[in-house]
Protein backbone atom coordinates (compact mmCIF):
# COMPACT_ATOMS: atom_id res chain seq x y z
CA UNK A 1 0.00 0.00 0.00
CA UNK A 2 1.66 3.39 -1.17
CA UNK A 3 1.17 6.34 1.60
CA UNK A 4 -1.33 8.21 -1.15
CA UNK A 5 -4.11 5.58 -1.15
CA UNK A 6 -5.78 7.97 1.05
CA UNK A 7 -4.61 11.27 0.46
CA UNK A 8 -5.67 12.78 -2.63
CA UNK A 9 -6.05 16.63 -2.23
CA UNK A 10 -3.23 18.03 -3.24
CA UNK A 11 -1.77 19.95 0.79
CA UNK A 12 -1.97 16.34 1.82
CA UNK A 13 0.29 14.88 -0.67
CA UNK A 14 2.32 17.35 -0.27
CA UNK A 15 2.66 17.36 3.22
CA UNK A 16 3.09 13.71 3.66
CA UNK A 17 5.99 13.88 1.01
CA UNK A 18 7.46 16.40 3.06
CA UNK A 19 7.40 14.39 6.08
CA UNK A 20 9.19 11.45 3.82
CA UNK A 21 11.54 13.46 2.52
CA UNK A 22 12.15 15.07 6.24
CA UNK A 23 12.33 11.49 7.91
CA UNK A 24 15.24 11.14 5.41
CA UNK A 25 17.26 13.96 6.20
CA UNK A 26 16.80 15.52 2.51
CA UNK A 27 17.59 19.02 3.46
CA UNK A 28 15.05 21.54 2.76
CA UNK A 29 11.82 18.87 2.34
CA UNK A 30 9.45 21.42 1.49
CA UNK A 31 11.10 22.99 -1.70
CA UNK A 32 11.89 19.65 -3.08
CA UNK A 33 8.01 18.06 -2.17
CA UNK A 34 6.46 21.19 -4.44
CA UNK A 35 9.07 21.45 -6.64
CA UNK A 36 8.23 17.89 -7.80
CA UNK A 37 4.90 18.65 -7.54
CA UNK A 38 4.98 21.61 -9.60
CA UNK A 39 6.62 19.04 -12.15
CA UNK A 40 3.94 16.81 -12.12
CA UNK A 41 1.12 19.12 -12.37
CA UNK A 42 2.72 21.85 -14.73
CA UNK A 43 1.96 24.40 -12.29
CA UNK A 44 3.39 27.28 -10.00
CA UNK A 45 3.07 28.25 -6.36
CA UNK A 46 0.34 30.65 -7.24
CA UNK A 47 -1.75 27.85 -8.49
CA UNK A 48 -0.78 25.44 -5.44
CA UNK A 49 -1.78 28.07 -2.82
CA UNK A 50 -4.84 29.11 -4.50
CA UNK A 51 -6.27 25.05 -4.94
CA UNK A 52 -5.38 23.25 -1.86
CA UNK A 53 -8.07 20.99 -2.06
CA UNK A 54 -7.43 20.25 -5.95
CA UNK A 55 -7.43 16.19 -6.03
CA UNK A 56 -4.87 14.26 -8.14
CA UNK A 57 -5.63 11.94 -10.65
CA UNK A 58 -4.17 8.11 -10.09
CA UNK A 59 -1.68 8.94 -12.73
CA UNK A 60 -0.56 12.06 -11.34
CA UNK A 61 -0.58 10.51 -7.35
CA UNK A 62 1.60 7.10 -9.00
CA UNK A 63 4.14 9.57 -10.81
CA UNK A 64 4.45 12.13 -8.11
CA UNK A 65 4.78 9.01 -5.95
CA UNK A 66 7.74 7.55 -7.79
CA UNK A 67 9.71 10.63 -8.07
CA UNK A 68 9.33 11.21 -4.25
CA UNK A 69 10.71 8.08 -3.90
CA UNK A 70 13.62 8.80 -5.80
CA UNK A 71 14.37 12.20 -4.08
CA UNK A 72 14.27 10.23 -0.81
CA UNK A 73 16.67 8.06 -2.07
CA UNK A 74 19.24 11.19 -2.51
CA UNK A 75 18.80 11.84 -6.56
CA UNK A 76 19.51 15.32 -6.96
CA UNK A 77 15.88 17.48 -7.09
CA UNK A 78 17.47 18.81 -10.62
CA UNK A 79 17.62 15.55 -12.54
CA UNK A 80 14.35 14.27 -11.12
CA UNK A 81 12.54 17.47 -13.02
CA UNK A 82 15.25 18.07 -15.65
CA UNK A 83 16.16 21.77 -15.46
CA UNK A 84 18.18 23.98 -13.84
CA UNK A 85 18.28 27.77 -13.69
CA UNK A 86 22.02 29.50 -14.67
CA UNK A 87 22.57 32.84 -15.12
CA UNK A 88 18.72 33.70 -15.56
CA UNK A 89 17.98 31.20 -17.67
CA UNK A 90 16.24 27.41 -17.66
CA UNK A 91 18.71 25.06 -18.86
CA UNK A 92 17.59 21.40 -19.51
CA UNK A 93 20.04 18.85 -17.44
CA UNK A 94 19.82 15.23 -17.10
CA UNK A 95 22.57 12.55 -15.50
CA UNK A 96 24.71 12.99 -18.32
CA UNK A 97 26.61 16.83 -17.06
CA UNK A 98 27.31 18.46 -14.18
CA UNK A 99 24.32 20.57 -12.65
CA UNK A 100 25.53 24.05 -13.31
CA UNK A 101 26.01 25.87 -9.82
CA UNK A 102 25.64 29.46 -9.08
CA UNK A 103 29.31 30.19 -7.89
CA UNK A 104 29.63 28.97 -12.25
CA UNK A 105 28.45 32.21 -12.94
CA UNK A 106 30.95 34.27 -11.76
CA UNK A 107 32.78 32.90 -14.90
CA UNK A 108 30.68 34.15 -17.03
CA UNK A 109 30.64 37.27 -14.89
CA UNK A 110 33.96 37.88 -15.22
CA UNK A 111 34.52 37.48 -19.16
CA UNK A 112 31.77 39.80 -19.17
CA UNK A 113 33.90 42.47 -17.27
CA UNK A 114 37.44 42.26 -19.13
CA UNK A 115 34.93 42.64 -22.37
CA UNK A 116 33.34 46.05 -21.07
CA UNK A 117 37.06 47.08 -19.42
CA UNK A 118 38.88 46.56 -22.15
CA UNK A 119 36.03 47.71 -24.80
CA UNK A 120 36.70 44.67 -26.47
CA UNK A 121 35.19 44.38 -30.10
CA UNK A 122 31.89 42.21 -30.60
CA UNK A 123 33.90 40.15 -33.18
CA UNK A 124 35.15 37.98 -30.33
CA UNK A 125 36.23 34.18 -30.12
CA UNK A 126 35.57 32.42 -27.40
CA UNK A 127 35.81 28.32 -26.20
CA UNK A 128 34.33 26.73 -23.69
CA UNK A 129 36.12 24.03 -22.34
CA UNK A 130 34.27 20.53 -21.03
CA UNK A 131 30.88 22.67 -21.58
CA UNK A 132 28.76 19.67 -19.70
CA UNK A 133 25.22 21.55 -20.54
CA UNK A 134 26.66 24.12 -21.97
CA UNK A 135 25.60 26.60 -18.90
CA UNK A 136 28.93 28.70 -19.85
CA UNK A 137 29.48 28.88 -23.36
CA UNK A 138 25.19 29.20 -24.49
CA UNK A 139 25.40 32.08 -21.61
CA UNK A 140 28.21 33.95 -23.35
CA UNK A 141 26.37 33.25 -26.60
CA UNK A 142 23.22 35.03 -25.15
CA UNK A 143 25.34 38.02 -24.09
CA UNK A 144 27.70 38.80 -26.48
CA UNK A 145 25.35 38.06 -29.77
CA UNK A 146 28.36 38.69 -32.59
CA UNK A 147 30.69 36.77 -30.86
CA UNK A 148 32.04 33.18 -32.46
CA UNK A 149 31.51 30.36 -29.36
CA UNK A 150 33.15 27.63 -29.80
CA UNK A 151 32.68 24.78 -27.00
CA UNK A 152 34.04 21.30 -26.69
CA UNK A 153 33.37 18.04 -24.02
CA UNK A 154 34.62 14.28 -23.96
CA UNK A 155 31.08 13.43 -23.45
CA UNK A 156 28.78 12.62 -26.39
CA UNK A 157 25.75 12.18 -24.47
CA UNK A 158 26.79 15.64 -22.84
CA UNK A 159 27.09 17.65 -26.15
CA UNK A 160 24.10 16.39 -26.64
CA UNK A 161 22.35 17.80 -24.08
CA UNK A 162 24.07 21.04 -24.64
CA UNK A 163 22.97 21.24 -28.35
CA UNK A 164 19.29 21.24 -26.91
CA UNK A 165 20.05 23.97 -24.93
CA UNK A 166 21.42 26.07 -27.29
CA UNK A 167 18.77 25.45 -29.59
CA UNK A 168 16.02 26.37 -26.85
CA UNK A 169 17.81 29.40 -26.07
CA UNK A 170 18.16 30.60 -30.16
CA UNK A 171 21.87 30.55 -29.90
CA UNK A 172 24.66 29.42 -32.45
CA UNK A 173 27.31 27.45 -30.69
CA UNK A 174 30.05 25.42 -32.28
CA UNK A 175 30.20 22.20 -30.24
CA UNK A 176 32.68 19.48 -30.98
CA UNK A 177 33.48 16.63 -28.94
CA UNK A 178 37.23 16.55 -27.83
CA UNK A 179 39.46 15.98 -25.13
CA UNK A 180 40.42 19.43 -23.16
CA UNK A 181 42.08 20.81 -26.54
CA UNK A 182 43.49 18.42 -28.17
CA UNK A 183 41.62 18.19 -31.23
CA UNK A 184 41.16 22.31 -31.20
CA UNK A 185 43.12 24.23 -33.66
CA UNK A 186 45.43 26.10 -31.29
CA UNK A 187 46.17 28.54 -33.75
CA UNK A 188 46.53 31.54 -31.12
CA UNK A 189 43.31 33.02 -32.53
CA UNK A 190 41.08 32.80 -29.36
CA UNK A 191 40.36 35.97 -27.20
CA UNK A 192 39.29 33.72 -24.51
CA UNK A 193 39.41 30.19 -23.44
CA UNK A 194 37.23 29.34 -20.12
CA UNK A 195 36.25 26.18 -18.50
CA UNK A 196 34.49 24.63 -15.22
CA UNK A 197 37.20 21.62 -15.54
CA UNK A 198 36.56 18.87 -13.33
CA UNK A 199 38.73 19.77 -10.17
CA UNK A 200 38.12 17.55 -6.99
CA UNK A 201 40.78 15.53 -6.19
CA UNK A 202 40.19 11.52 -5.18
CA UNK A 203 41.63 11.87 -2.35
CA UNK A 204 38.91 14.16 -1.53
CA UNK A 205 36.33 11.69 -2.49
CA UNK A 206 35.55 10.92 0.59
CA UNK A 207 35.01 14.55 1.44
CA UNK A 208 32.54 14.88 -1.37
CA UNK A 209 28.81 15.78 -1.05
CA UNK A 210 26.97 11.97 -1.31
CA UNK A 211 24.60 13.56 -4.15
CA UNK A 212 27.35 14.67 -6.29
CA UNK A 213 29.12 11.87 -5.28
CA UNK A 214 26.83 8.99 -6.13
CA UNK A 215 24.69 10.90 -8.97
CA UNK A 216 26.61 13.19 -10.77
CA UNK A 217 28.97 11.93 -13.78
CA UNK A 218 32.43 11.35 -12.29
CA UNK A 219 34.55 12.89 -15.69
CA UNK A 220 32.91 15.96 -14.61
CA UNK A 221 34.04 15.91 -10.73
CA UNK A 222 36.86 14.52 -10.55
CA UNK A 223 40.66 15.22 -11.81
CA UNK A 224 43.09 12.80 -10.33
CA UNK A 225 44.53 12.75 -6.87
CA UNK A 226 45.06 16.06 -6.23
CA UNK A 227 42.41 17.34 -9.04
CA UNK A 228 44.56 19.40 -10.93
CA UNK A 229 45.78 16.64 -14.09
CA UNK A 230 42.69 18.28 -16.30
CA UNK A 231 44.13 22.19 -15.46
CA UNK A 232 47.70 20.96 -16.17
CA UNK A 233 46.59 19.86 -19.33
CA UNK A 234 44.74 23.40 -20.29
CA UNK A 235 47.01 25.92 -19.08
CA UNK A 236 49.62 25.04 -21.88
CA UNK A 237 46.75 24.01 -24.49
CA UNK A 238 45.45 27.27 -23.63
CA UNK A 239 48.65 29.33 -24.06
CA UNK A 240 48.29 27.51 -27.88
CA UNK A 241 44.91 28.47 -28.05
CA UNK A 242 44.91 31.98 -27.34
CA UNK A 243 46.11 35.33 -29.52
CA UNK A 244 48.53 37.51 -27.59
CA UNK A 245 46.63 39.40 -25.18
CA UNK A 246 44.26 36.83 -24.90
CA UNK A 247 42.40 35.55 -21.70
CA UNK A 248 42.40 31.97 -19.49
CA UNK A 249 39.67 31.68 -17.18
CA UNK A 250 38.87 28.54 -14.80
CA UNK A 251 36.95 27.60 -11.93
CA UNK A 252 38.71 26.22 -9.64
CA UNK A 253 38.13 24.18 -6.09
CA UNK A 254 38.19 26.18 -2.50
CA UNK A 255 41.88 25.54 -1.50
CA UNK A 256 43.47 25.17 -5.09
CA UNK A 257 44.29 29.08 -5.87
CA UNK A 258 48.23 28.60 -4.91
CA UNK A 259 48.91 25.73 -6.90
CA UNK A 260 47.00 26.75 -9.73
CA UNK A 261 49.01 30.04 -9.37
CA UNK A 262 52.30 28.21 -9.78
CA UNK A 263 51.51 26.55 -12.80
CA UNK A 264 50.58 30.08 -14.36
CA UNK A 265 53.96 31.57 -13.87
CA UNK A 266 54.40 32.06 -17.56
CA UNK A 267 51.04 34.49 -17.59
CA UNK A 268 50.47 37.90 -16.64
CA UNK A 269 47.33 39.55 -14.36
CA UNK A 270 47.26 36.42 -12.82
CA UNK A 271 44.58 36.90 -10.42
CA UNK A 272 41.06 35.62 -8.87
CA UNK A 273 37.56 36.20 -8.40
CA UNK A 274 35.67 35.48 -4.88
CA UNK A 275 32.21 34.07 -4.78
CA UNK A 276 30.19 35.59 -2.70
CA UNK A 277 31.19 33.36 0.66
CA UNK A 278 35.06 35.01 -0.50
CA UNK A 279 36.58 31.99 -1.23
CA UNK A 280 38.47 32.23 -4.58
CA UNK A 281 36.26 30.78 -7.37
CA UNK A 282 37.74 31.96 -10.77
CA UNK A 283 41.02 32.32 -11.91
CA UNK A 284 41.97 34.98 -14.48
CA UNK A 285 45.76 34.87 -16.47
CA UNK A 286 46.41 37.03 -19.64
CA UNK A 287 48.56 35.41 -21.80
CA UNK A 288 51.61 37.45 -22.37
CA UNK A 289 51.46 40.23 -25.07
CA UNK A 290 54.67 39.73 -27.39
CA UNK A 291 56.89 42.42 -27.72
CA UNK A 292 58.73 43.51 -31.44
CA UNK A 293 62.16 44.94 -30.21
CA UNK A 294 63.32 45.70 -33.22
CA UNK A 295 63.50 49.39 -34.10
Amino acid sequence: MTPYNDLVQLRQVINTAISQLADAGIGEPRISAEVLVFHVLGCDRAYLFAHPERELSDAEQEQYEGLIRRRVSGEPLQYLTGHQEFWKADFLVNPAVLIPRPETEHVVEAVLNLVRYFAMGPLLKLIDVGTGSGAIAVSLARELPQAEVHAVDLSEAALEVARLNARRMGVLVNFALGDVLANVVRDANFDFVVSNPPYVGLNERDKVQAVVRDYEPPIAVFAGDDGLDIIRRLIPQAFEALRDGGWLLMEIGYSQLEAVKALLVAWDNVHAVADLAGIPRVVVARKPVAHNDAS
